[in-house]
């Protein structure tokens, strides 16, 4: 499955150089050693931090010419030794222009300066003094200016549009805006404009010292910028080689792309860093494109720049073979586990409190205080049953109105059904067991149908009956989940039916932390053990008459594939709007060693296959709490057609396959 393309990757660095304060020529030589490390690793795009070139804590030595000299003769040896380095390369440095003293950022490519950025905003207040030397880039007076021989676009009004390919292959692969330290700071960042303006990843060159608290407020600054701008948001600021004198600088540099951070440098390194990530642009673009009101703003508060061309080689190919991005086998659930547990409890929150006012707003239209549920002795049934049973706890509602109804089939096995009642008897609440394997007969054989007990029909027979005795005895909690949504495994006026269904918008790989959470707080430890063999169960609808009475045979993910991909599917077709081949590189890269390329492509086949075929179920779905960034119901994030067909995504795949016996 090799990949045509990086699929919207580009790489980036932010480098932390060992600094000589107020020796330019010195610094060049410590970050062509880097340039040359990043080109090694392909980078595209590498920052350094905020007057990289002289030091950061020159003090009154900015006021000498001598050492504004000195800094050009550092940037015209940097232009000739990067020269053959075929990346965007930023540093910064004092500049003159008019008699005015800027601190700048400069970008270049292969020895030619693309653009020169002043810091917007300066800062003179508690240790800071930089308008003691400084000037704002909002008084400058010229748009352009002579540097090392070439003649270069100079304002915080450009941005840089970065292309691979020529000709008709020519394409824009992302566009660069640059800030300087203070201005992410402020009220309104220049970034901010820069993004309106097309810029996809924003870099700050900074010089932000060290205090206790301030790098966890940094933090929140620049993951909250690239989650405003919906953009990559490269931060590099100096290291502890500044003088010490008054401040400490940390070396603090990360990489955040919309809201997330994807990594970040050790703190007080005497040791020079290097940080490279991949950022998705096609994804931050699609994200733009989904938000109506992100362009808004150009409207309101509308800003001119100038667009800067700029053409790199492609590595495309070195980036696909060996991407620098998170991999994430459960996407829909947090990795760190403190978070984890943070999520299981929101998720709980929401969904109780969203169920609390469907009880209120039945009370107050019935008088009654009651539900219905159906308990399998399953994992769905199970999650919505802790639901209920927690929100009427909350309300101070007697657990009697929980009317828990058992329904054995010719399939239900002895583990499910005692672990049902285990979950019933143990909570105190109202049971019922009604056997559906008469009613279900009469009506096959009353239809011309000889009950099997293993087709579809029989299978659908039961659901539906299930569903017609639950609603004759109320309000109705249904149970299935987004993964079964999403593949339609559901039978339509069945199962996919009831008054309310607070499992909707969570899928299967999450439903089942959200179980083990519950078995490790007090409110359900009375049914703890059931909690857990429920979890050790396997998943089986138990609609198939197994060979060996009482045991499980028909199980799901033999049917319809591992529910761990197809999660993994759901949430890059829905939530990142990938198309099938990206879903797949994706796919192969981070289930290496446990599916191979055959099993991906055959399971993602099955799973565009059923989603589209079960759109006219989903658009029949009831309400149900919106908890997470996939929903489908039809009311909310996903509208299609109920009859249309996914051809040109699984055409894609089928086309995939076919690439296998090539």
């Amino acid at each position: 499955m090799k990949p045509k393309n990086a699929f919207g990757l580009v790489r980036t660095a932010v480098a932390v150089p060992m600094v000589h304060v107020t020796n330019p020529l010195m610094n060049v030589f410590e970050m062509a050693k880097l340039v040359g490390e990043a080109a090694y690793q392909h980078v595209q795009l590498l920052t350094f931090p905020e007057l990289s070139l002289t030091g950061y804590t020159c003090g009154d030595l900015f006021l000498q010419p001598f050492l504004h000299e000195k800094a050009i003769d550092g940037l015209s040896l940097l232009l000739k030794t990067t020269a053959d380095a075929d990346m965007i390369i930023q540093v910064g440095m004092p500049l003159l222009v008019n008699q005015k003293l800027f601190n700048v950022a400069v970008t270049m490519h292969k020895g030619v300066i693309l653009c020169i950025t002043p810091k917007t905003f300066i800062p003179n207040y508690k240790h800071f003094y930089e308008g003691r030397w400084f000037r704002p880039g909002y008084e400058a007076t010229v748009s352009e200016v002579e540097l090392c021989g070439q003649r270069v676009p100079f304002g915080t009004d450009h941005v840089i549009d970065v292309f691979v390919g020529t000709g008709s292959n020519k394409r824009r692969i992302f566009c660069l805006g640059t800030e300087i330290c203070e201005d992410l700071w402020m009220p309104i960042p220049p970034s901010s404009h820069q993004a309106n303006a097309g810029a996809t990843i924003l870099t700050n060159l900074s010089a932000s010292n060290s205090e206790i608290g301030k790098g966890s407020y940094r933090y929140d600054l620049v993951t909250q910028q690239a989650a405003h701008c919906m953009s990559a948001y490269l931060y590099v600021s100096s290291g502890p080689w500044e003088s010490s004198g008054d401040v400490i600088f940390d070396g603090d540099a990360m990489i955040a792309e919309n809201g997330h951070m994807r990594i970040r440098s050790k703190p007080f390194q005497f040791e020079p860093q290097l940080l490279i990530t991949d950022v998705d642009v096609e994804k931050l673009e699609r994200e733009r494109f989904m938000s109506g009101s992100f362009g808004q703003t150009s409207m309101v508060d509308p800003k001119t720049f100038r667009h800067i061309e700029c053409t790199i080689e492609s590595v495309d190919d070195k980036i696909a073979a060996a991407p620098r991005i998170n991999l994430n086998k459960l996407p829909f659930v947090p990795s760190d586990e403190k978070k984890r547990t943070e999520r299981c409890e929101d998720i709980y929150a929401h969904v109780v409190t969203a169920l609390k006012r469907r009880l209120m707003s039945f009370e107050k239209g019935t008088g009654r205080r009651d539900v219905v549920i159906g308990i399998s002795g399953g994992l769905d049934s199970l999650l919505a049953f802790l639901f209920v049973l927690r929100a009427f706890d909350e309300l101070g509602w007697d657990r009697k109105g929980i009317l828990a109804v058992t329904m054995p089939g010719a399939g239900t096995s002895k583990r499910t059904k005692k672990n049902a009642l285990k979950l019933i008897r143990q909570t105190g609440v109202t049971w019922k067991d009604i056997s559906i394997v008469k009613n279900v007969t009469t009506h096959l054989r009353s239809i011309g149908h000889e009950p099997c007990w293993t087709c579809l029909k029989c299978e659908n027979a039961q659901a539906r009956e299930r569903t017609h005795i639950l609603m004759d005895l109320g309000f109705v909690i249904g149970t299935g989940d987004l993964s079964e949504i999403a593949q339609g495994w559901c039978t339509y006026n069945g199962d996919q039916q009831s008054m309310y269904n607070p499992n909707g918008d969570i899928p299967k790989t999450l439903v089942k932390y959200l179980v083990r959470y519950a078995a490790d707080i007090e409110l359900f430890k009375e049914i703890r053990k059931a909690i857990l063999d429920v979890l050790a169960t396997p998943i089986s609808p138990e609609l198939t008459k197994p060979k060996k009475a009482g045991e499980i045979e028909q199980l799901t993910e033999d049917l319809i594939g591992p529910y761990i991909l197809h999660d993994f599917f759901l949430w890059h077709m829905i939530r990142n709007g990938y198309a099938p081949r990206k879903i797949a590189w994706l796919a192969e890269l981070t289930f290496a060693g446990e599916y191979d390329r055959v099993t991906i492509l055959k399971w993602l086949l099955a799973f565009l296959t059923r989603f589209s075929n079960a759109q006219f179920k989903r658009q029949n779905l009831p309400d149900c709490p919106k908890v997470a960034s996939v929903s489908l119901s039809p009311r909310g994030d996903w509208r299609a057609p109920a009859d249309v067909t996914l051809t040109l995504w699984i055409e894609e795949v089928l086309a995939m396959i076919e690439e296998l016996s090539l």
